[in-house]
């Protein structure tokens, strides 16, 4: 296919498709699926090899949450039957860290629920970083504690702190409908303030809450304009009890289109498969692997992953290999920090291609609701279980 050539040259070259070429990548049918993921599948290596690098969640205070985000489990007003608690001790969060480097890990994530740290919230996970970091050498750690102020990121960046997580979930035009309790300028503040404080930026999306394929490309252009290091791609975890719990719109073969797509768009940044990738993608995870460089492993904030023994076995199986800690994530020319050249640094100046945009069907999909892949996070932070790693 041109279109798949296309995209693959401009890959290589850091260069930004059109919003035309982007929509028809989510277009393309299941007969040509396999010919996308090998292209994108070219331009993953190109930049990144075969590596995996590995992510471990650590939820550092689980609901309870005042921000009614429709697609969180921990929402106000969310009845979903989650583990509730306040916050883990320095000590207890770098046990859990642990079990997760273990494994493999090379980034811990420490997540905490709320519409954003208070400053004393900022001096307790200062301090957890610091014991994260005293008790496990070589581990990288984002954190991800909602809306920042002023100065938090510097502080946190002090402490210790190597990434900040905040990522943008859906498009501009319709934040509006998932959120109300903030706005989408929010998100978009709080990642500028990470980037300020010199902090590794991770902004991301969820897609299956019954967005277009415009508000996934929408959403995909504005994070490239936006320019983290990395870029999770969530698939919707349908929890009963939460607004969203009916939306059952994603199949495996979408969830591919969906990380290609990301992969032309972002071709030199760590995309990784995010929540949601076991109850989506299902038995095709590790063609998955051909598109993004970078997955959670085990367990996620309130739900249960698959094992980590069997991640690890798909990535060797599927001929990958584990990241090490020796091994640096990003191509050169990002590791520094500002990405200048390759119209990568927020391109503007006509980079969102035609005005004239192809009229694309609803991305809703009938798919089969798969319920039975939901299950509800009863181990590791918070609970007197092991944890999965």
């Amino acid at each position: 296919m041109d279109l798949l050539n296309t995209l693959v040259d401009k890959g290589l070259r850091r260069e930004l498709p059109t919003r035309d070429e982007a929509l028809a990548v989510l277009a393309t049918s299941d007969d040509d699926l396999l010919d996308v993921v090998a292209a994108a599948g070219k331009v993953r290596r190109h930049w990144f090899g075969r590596r995996v690098k590995l992510n471990y969640l650590v939820n550092l205070k689980s609901g309870l949450c005042p921000e009614d985000c429709s697609y969180c489990s921990q929402r106000l007003g969310s009845t979903a039957g989650i583990l509730k608690y306040t916050w883990l001790k320095p000590d207890q969060a770098s046990d859990a860290a642990a079990a997760g480097v273990a494994g493999g890990a090379k980034r811990v994530c420490l997540v905490a629920s709320g519409r954003g740290p208070t400053d004393r919230d900022v001096d307790r996970v200062s301090e957890t970083i610091k014991t994260i970091k005293e008790n496990n050498e070589g581990v990288e750690v984002c954190a991800c504690l909602g809306l920042l102020s002023d100065g938090q990121a510097e502080r946190l960046r002090e402490a210790g702190a190597d990434a900040y997580n905040h990522n943008l979930n859906t498009s501009e035009a319709t934040y509006g409908e998932i959120t109300t309790t903030h706005t989408y300028e929010d998100r978009v503040d709080t990642v500028h303030k990470a980037h300020a404080a010199g902090l590794s930026a991770c902004s991301g999306l969820i897609a299956g809450m019954g967005e277009s394929d415009e508000d996934l490309v929408d959403v995909v252009f504005s994070l490239r304009e936006l320019d983290p290091d990395s870029v999770p791609v969530n698939f919707l975890i349908p929890f009963e009890g939460t607004p969203l719990g009916k939306e059952w719109n994603l199949t495996p073969q979408r969830c591919l289109r969906i990380l290609a797509m990301t992969r032309f768009v972002c071709p030199d940044v760590e995309v990784r498969i995010a929540g949601g990738r076991e109850v989506h993608l299902r038995t095709m995870q590790p063609l998955a692997l051909h598109l993004a460089n970078s997955i959670f492993l085990g367990d996620y904030l309130t739900s249960e992953g698959q094992a980590g023994k069997a991640d690890l076995e798909m990535i060797a199986d599927a001929g990958f290999e584990v990241e090490g800690t020796g091994q640096v994530t990003l191509p050169e020319h990002r590791a520094g920090g500002c990405h200048d050249g390759g119209g990568v640094c927020g391109s503007g100046g006509g980079a969102c291609g035609s005005d004239e945009e192809p009229q694309v069907a609803d991305a809703r999909t009938g798919a089969e609701p798969r319920t039975d892949l939901v299950a509800v996070r009863r181990r590791g932070a918070g609970t007197d279980l092991a944890p999965n790693a």
